[in-house]
């Protein structure tokens, strides 16, 4: 079970983030329908460019544009679909947002979660202000 992508109010994508982050939604939309290694490959291949780390409030503008895009689609737009948006969408603007696939154990039941990271942490997560810490083992960084 993946966790639902509620809109957040945070920081303001522009409009080429917002065009970026339907890009990247719609992209990731068709990658989820091929076999996880396969996609996975892909964003592997796509992160051999020469792309640059974003600062965190760019990184979060990221994040909310592909969660915007995710608003207005018909379909599922949970945590899996909008992070590969989000990790895409950076890679358009040419930046890398690592995409990270994990699991929270405690407090049951079994949670699994998706999510993007910067070299600082995840981004855009509101679980990443909990006093314990981030809740979620990774199993999956790309």
């Amino acid at each position: 079970m993946s966790l639902p992508v509620a809109p957040a109010a945070g920081p303001q994508p522009s409009l080429p983030q917002l065009l970026c982050g339907s890009f990247g939604f719609l992209t990731a939309v068709l990658l989820l329908r091929l076999p996880l290694h396969r996609t996975t490959a892909l964003v592997r291949l796509l992160h051999r460019l020469p792309l640059r780390e974003p600062a965190q409030p760019r990184a979060a503008r990221i994040v909310q544009a592909a969660r915007s895009a995710g608003a207005w689609w018909p379909g599922r737009a949970a945590c899996l679909e909008t992070s590969l948006a989000a990790s895409l969408a950076a890679v358009a603007q040419g930046y890398r947002l690592s995409w990270c696939l994990g699991v929270r154990f405690l407090p049951p039941p079994r949670v699994h979660h998706a999510w993007v990271e910067t070299a600082s942490g995840p981004t855009g997560e509101p679980e990443t202000a909990l006093p314990h810490g981030w809740p979620y083992a990774t199993a999956l960084r790309v």
